[in-house]
């Protein structure tokens, strides 16, 4: 990837998780011990980074696998990229709200609800918003698409997780980053009332 953007390893500055779920965390401890590169992590999602399988959510995943056979596809995906079993992260550097100082400068947002630590990072000056997980345009245990929250298989409150679009609407850019799907290019408005139309799954 470093290489398809004319990058080095060696340029990497800060590794920023939007949340500590398994399948974003996969690098991060290697990045960390190999790189001597800090990551930062909402406090909140510290213990779950240590132990990345045992996260709160709402719902049974098998629910979801039996019941919604479009998002089996990308739950095999996840298991053919060995995803589910990351090095723990040991060590951590807080992320806090407000402007973090890292490449980038961007505002750190927390966006709880998807994991109880989970945070957006907004780059005012690329008019993007980083939202992770908080909002995604695609659900890889439903295989729906557009914009929504993730389903009960993966989200600790959905309710919470609801609420905390509020942060990522006042943020008002043009393009939204999520952690699966496309980017949005219909700005935060658009896509926030989207995911609320669309509540739990």
């Amino acid at each position: 990837m470093l290489r398809q953007i004319g990058r080095d390893a060696s340029e990497i500055r800060a590794l920023v998780l939007t949340h500590a779920h398994f399948d974003h965390i996969g690098f991060a401890e290697r990045a960390r011990t190999e790189l001597g590169v800090p990551v930062h992590l909402h406090e909140n999602d510290a213990p779950l980074a240590r132990k990345p399988l045992q996260y709160t959510h709402e719902r049974a995943r098998s629910r979801y696998l039996l019941g919604k056979p479009k998002g089996l596809p990308h739950v095999l995906g996840f298991l053919a990229a060995r995803a589910f079993w990351p090095a723990p992260l040991k060590e951590v550097q807080p992320l806090l709200a407000g402007e973090l100082d890292v490449p980038g400068s961007p505002r750190v947002l927390p966006t709880p609800g998807h994991t109880v630590g989970h945070c957006a990072l907004h780059f005012p000056d690329r008019d993007a918003v980083i939202a992770g997980d908080a909002i995604v345009t695609l659900d890889p245990y439903t295989g729906a698409t557009g914009p929504r929250i993730v389903a009960g298989a993966a989200t600790a409150d959905s309710g919470w997780a609801l609420r905390s679009l509020d942060a990522i609407a006042e943020v008002d850019v043009g393009s939204v980053l999520t952690g699966h799907g496309e980017p949005w290019r219909g700005g935060t408005a658009e896509a926030v009332s989207q995911a609320r139309a669309v509540g739990p799954s």
